[in-house]
């Protein structure tokens, strides 16, 4: 419609993504002189009624933030809350632990790979649309994502909200005879993962980057997942270094009880959710970011794949800065985690208690894991009888707003100095450029507001 000399165009909805947002972009001319992504993030209203909770109820409370990730919510408020008092998980417990972190990224990287991101290069409406084309290839990231699921039931005790999972551990741990038959599944949906990577390799994927700092958790001797030190790789061009976006930066790291002294969480006019900057500046986190700081410890596997997929070595330095080939390096770690998760089973004996017991004291924890999104970061203080008296959540969604801001804008930008797009086509573009990021902007609804305003002259 047409007001005071601007055009405005509304979408009303905003498929294959998770969640309820508004993006409004301003345009004079060939220039955007605005991109704002304003999301509604869960996790704020969870912080208010964890206060006062039993320092044993987060992660019950904070795995329904999240249906398709529970368990990073559950793990990461274990993590936080052991910390505050004092107790380190080891042995199996903590390898399953990791074994139910291997099947949340199985099912979730799955779903955005195939029914959620690919779409959009095979030039489908959707799911539906894209299994009447490629229907095998749909099929196979079904049953990847069932393979996913399954881990989480024999483990979780069930697929979304799992149930077993308690502070020092499990409620109850699997027999050998119930986890073998998730090997002989996995066994198979290691060549579904390794068909897969080929697949979106393939796909045709535009030219584009991304100058933020990357921030992930890195692990020694492992591809951090359910634990790690949050570890920064620069901007290309930070700091004299140089500008070439396809080698690996010198990385640093910060202690993660430091974490909010240096992520640091700031309110915007156009979004009720926090946006967050990393020692002041952008930063982005999750798949690209994780690649770029442990890649090298991929298993063979996965590292061999993610090379013949054209991501280069990891274990040479090769980073992806293109958000575009973020569904291949999702693919890739999808790999990763079958492999992972069958190497866990292969080496598992029962121990001799499900948990370690985590009486309540004084004190605050912090604890982060590696969502498939990103890292999620918890902080619990808890008064001398374990009642919490602060709580504070910061996931990854939240992280990037200020990076996908920017790289919508630069990819508007870049279309309009080719052509002119009609408003149909930036809409395509600005869809296209949010699920690279696949943000999960809220657990309820699937809905964005896309306003594009041109001034006239």
């Amino acid at each position: 419609m047409t007001h005071r000399g601007s055009r405005v165009l509304h979408v009303g909805s905003l498929a294959r993504v998770e969640g309820e947002g508004a993006l409004h972009l301003g345009l004079e001319g060939r220039s955007v002189t605005e991109a704002r992504l304003a999301i509604y993030e869960p996790p704020r209203f969870f912080e208010a009624f964890l206060r006062g909770r039993a320092h044993t109820e987060p992660p019950d409370i904070t795995s329904r933030i999240c249906g398709i990730c529970p368990v990073a919510y559950q793990l990461s408020a274990c993590r936080a809350i052991e910390d505050a008092c004092g107790v380190t998980v080891t042995g199996q417990p903590a390898a399953l632990r990791r074994l139910l972190y291997c099947g949340e990224w199985i099912e979730s990287q799955s779903l955005h790979v195939h029914l959620l991101h690919a779409p959009d290069f095979l030039g489908a409406d959707g799911a539906v649309d894209l299994a009447r084309t490629h229907r095998a290839d749909v099929e196979r990231g079904l049953r990847l994502k069932q393979a996913g699921n399954a881990i989480l039931e024999v483990l979780g005790g069930r697929a979304i909200h799992p149930v077993n999972v308690r502070l020092g551990g499990f409620h109850r741990l699997p027999t050998t005879a119930e986890l073998r038959p998730l090997a002989e599944r996995l066994r198979r949906a290691r060549d579904d993962a390794a068909q897969t990577v080929r697949w979106v390799a393939a796909f045709d994927f535009p030219d584009a980057g991304c100058d933020h700092d990357l921030l992930a958790l890195a692990e020694p001797g492992t591809y951090a997942i359910e634990c790690g030190t949050p570890t920064v790789m620069p901007a290309p061009g930070t700091a004299g270094l140089a500008a070439d976006s396809d080698r690996a930066l010198p990385t640093h790291s910060f202690p993660l009880h430091a974490f909010g002294d240096h992520v640091v969480e700031h309110q915007v006019p156009h979004s009720t959710a926090l946006h967050s900057r990393l020692d002041g500046r952008r930063h982005l986190t999750g798949p690209l970011a994780r690649y770029a700081v442990s890649g090298r410890l991929l298993s063979p596997i996965a590292r061999q794949a993610a090379h013949e997929a054209g991501l280069g070595d990891p274990a040479q330095g090769a980073v992806c800065r293109n958000p575009y080939r973020s569904i291949v390096v999702r693919a890739v770690e999808v790999l990763y985690a079958v492999d992972e998760a069958l190497r866990i089973i292969d080496a598992y004996e029962p121990a001799p208690s499900p948990c370690t017991e985590v009486p309540p004291r004084a004190g605050t924890g912090h604890g982060a894991t590696e969502a498939p999104r990103g890292l999620l970061y918890h902080r619990y203080t808890l008064d001398p009888s374990g009642t919490i008296t602060d709580a504070v959540l910061v996931p990854p969604t939240a992280q990037n707003q200020g990076a996908i801001e920017e790289d919508l804008r630069r990819q508007v930008q870049t279309r309009l100095g080719h052509d002119e797009p009609t408003d149909a086509e930036l809409t395509a573009l600005c869809e296209r450029a949010i699920r690279n990021h696949d943000p999960c902007i809220s657990c309820s609804t699937h809905f964005l507001d896309l306003t594009v305003q041109r001034a006239r002259h």
